[in-house]
């Protein structure tokens, strides 16, 4: 048997493409269709629901692609994810290190994947070694850090030796196979909104993900487009790790994207997940977004307790009304709405937020994870009151 080592195509996300993870078919089913969701675990040592722990934090909330079974956080072990991220329990427990985790499954583990955002983008020594361990022990490998482990020749050797996959989500494919941003988003006639923040590592993918689901359940076609490693990871259809691509195809790998989820599916909505911020120096990935994918209108991300910017201290946060302007400056689009990370705050400070910021901005203002979806639906119809009948149209 010849291992694959599994690089992804970071271009454009049709069904089945090659960023698709792997499913095993089930050959006891009568029905060929029918496939069997990899199980898997997260590896987030010390770091579950903090900022770097947001692909685990995110994977348990979500994913399509792979069926969760535990989390790996000394920190926190015995402890149960949901409860730790949302205060309600679910099905995933958090464990202490990889022996816990495979004596906990019922069968062996398919899959490890590593569910940390490190500022480095690399494995620190320890976490090489939890690496390896999981490949002796017969288990695929997931990563979406900049240093690819199919590249490196003592992963590799072992996951060749173990037969195992290596899928690196940020592996871009070669820049003769990208392509430039050509205009063709223009003829895209679902209506784009893309979730923006003020902020990395502020939830941008969880609001773009619920607002997808409500969509959806009200019969409102809607494709979220993924832009980074963890949507990827939970299974988007379509999208493009941005920060892995170089710069001159960024505009046109997401229009790729959008404009192959418009094909496929002719859906009412399109949304794409944010990254970083406009106006964070540290990060190019908004502006591109906003190049490629020319939203009719933007969703914005804010977490009124974070004082800093991630990862960087002597940097203040932007108010939303600053990052409001510089978003509409920069890009002809709307802002239609403010939502809230309620991190460090409580329900009090959250509804007390929402009605000072409303009245502030004179916008709609909710929180997807803490408050009803229909304020987050009432939202997007304020200033879409037509989508559902198929016609949507810019309230004046």
């Amino acid at each position: 048997m010849k291992t694959e080592i599994q690089t992804v195509d970071t271009g454009r996300r049709p069904v089945g493409g090659a960023q698709a993870p792997p499913m095993i078919r089930d050959t006891q089913a009568q029905s060929s269709s029918l496939t069997q969701i990899p199980t898997a675990v997260i590896y987030c040592e010390g770091n579950f629901a903090k900022i770097d722990g947001k692909t685990a934090n995110g994977l348990v909330r979500h994913s399509e692609a792979y069926k969760i079974i535990s989390v790996i956080d000394s920190a926190r072990g015995g402890e149960n994810s949901g409860q730790v991220l949302n205060d309600v329990v679910n099905n995933v427990p958090i464990l202490k290190d990889l022996d816990a985790a495979v004596a906990h499954a019922t069968a062996k583990p398919d899959t490890f994947i590593y569910g940390m955002a490190p500022s480095t983008g690399r494995l620190s020594l320890a976490d090489r070694g939890v690496v390896l361990d999981a490949i002796g022990r017969g288990m695929n490998i997931v990563s979406g850090l900049h240093e690819y482990l199919s590249d490196d020749p003592e992963i590799a050797q072992a996951a060749s030796d173990g037969q195992v996959t290596i899928r690196d989500i940020r592996k871009p494919k070669a820049s003769k196979d990208m392509r430039l941003f050509d205009g063709s988003v223009a003829n895209v006639h679902a209506l784009r909104i893309a979730v923006l923040g003020t902020d990395c590592a502020i939830g941008k993918r969880t609001t773009a993900t619920v607002l997808a689901r409500a969509l959806n359940a009200k019969g409102i076609k809607t494709v979220l487009v993924g832009t980074g490693q963890t949507g990827l990871m939970q299974g988007a259809k379509y999208g493009v790790a941005m920060d892995a691509v170089p710069p001159q195809f960024c505009c046109g790998e997401l229009e790729g994207a959008i404009v192959a989820a418009s094909e496929a599916e002719q859906p009412d909505v399109i949304l794409i997940e944010g990254q970083g911020a406009l106006s964070h120096p540290a990060f190019c990935t908004s502006a591109f977004i906003l190049r490629g994918s020319q939203p009719d209108a933007v969703i914005l991300q804010h977490a009124p307790k974070r004082s800093h910017r991630c990862d960087f201290p002597n940097m203040p946060m932007p108010t939303p009304a600053s990052e409001i302007a510089l978003i509409e400056a920069f890009s002809d689009t709307k802002v239609i709405g403010i939502t809230l990370n309620h991190e460090g705050m409580s329900e009090a400070e959250i509804t007390n937020t929402i009605a000072a910021q409303s009245e502030k901005l004179g916008l709609p203002v909710t929180d997807a994870l803490s408050r009803p979806t229909a304020h987050l639906l009432a939202m997007v119809a304020a200033a879409y009151p037509g989508l559902q009948q198929g016609t949507p149209k810019v309230a004046v």
